[in-house]
């Protein structure tokens, strides 16, 4: 598990400053979720701490240490899955210590170890056209969490499904938190999806194409252990967070 730190990080692109001096911090063994509008900047902030752009000012510490500008230091998965077609599910999700230097058989082990966690047990040797939508999910989530077991950035992974596939894979994914004990910072636009999963909500506004750069106007701790979740989302506690959201968002 690794603690995150955004301290006064500004991004844009040639003219156009679409994130101004955000600032966020995500403890170790924390989901917290980033929320805000289609467009709001949020991909752009995750590029930046993925290290896959480096900001115009500010910096991204992991564990206290300085990682501006480095790729290859986070986990990060995006809202498609990326399977590769021609490889099985078990070569897939081994890649990232195959790509570190593991030899391939080791890496498929230490892959393989963890099927079972991750609700892939009996498809190593399947191929992704083959498996549905949320197991090819949890085949990118397994991928990811070997890439960086510390500290994971998940790019709306859950918004291609359905509603029955995204509830189970909500209580699933918190169950994985818990048990493999890694810390992840989310990127949403759903409310619910962001109040039923996370521990502390930060929610960023703006409309960089008019000239509003993003910034983070407020945030929300949500005080709901992760075994309560399932049913979270029928109580008072859990609309009372989603009326403070719905305050910040304007």
């Amino acid at each position: 598990m690794a603690s995150l730190d955004i301290e006064d990080v500004s991004q844009g692109f040639g003219d156009i400053k679409v994130l101004d001096a955000i600032n966020l911090h995500v403890e170790s063994g924390q989901v917290a979720c980033l929320l805000g509008p289609s467009g709001c900047g949020k991909t752009t902030l995750f590029h930046a701490i993925a290290g896959l752009s480096r900001p115009w000012a500010g910096r991204v510490l992991l564990d206290g240490h300085d990682i501006t500008g480095q790729s290859g230091r986070l986990a990060y998965m995006l809202q498609k899955d990326l399977l590769l077609p021609h490889k099985t599910i078990l070569d897939n999700v081994s890649l990232p210590l195959v790509l570190k230097g593991e030899p391939r058989d080791s890496a498929r082990d230490k892959a393989r170890e963890l099927l079972g966690l991750f609700g892939l047990e009996g498809t190593q040797d399947r191929w992704p056209a083959e498996l549905s939508g949320g197991m090819r999910q949890r085949a990118a989530l397994l991928r990811s969490y070997l890439f960086s077991r510390e500290f994971m950035l998940l790019d709306e992974p859950f918004s291609a499904l359905d509603a029955f596939t995204k509830a189970d894979m909500h209580e699933w994914f918190l169950n994985v938190v818990d048990t493999c004990g890694t810390t992840a910072l989310v990127v949403t636009h759903d409310i619910d999806e962001a109040v039923k999963l996370a521990d502390i909500i930060y929610v960023m506004r703006g409309a960089p194409q008019r000239g509003e750069p993003a910034h983070i106007v407020g945030c929300e701790p949500v005080a709901c252990e992760r075994s309560q979740r399932a049913s979270f989302s029928l109580t008072p506690a859990f609309l009372d967070h989603k009326r403070r959201v719905l305050n910040l968002l304007g």
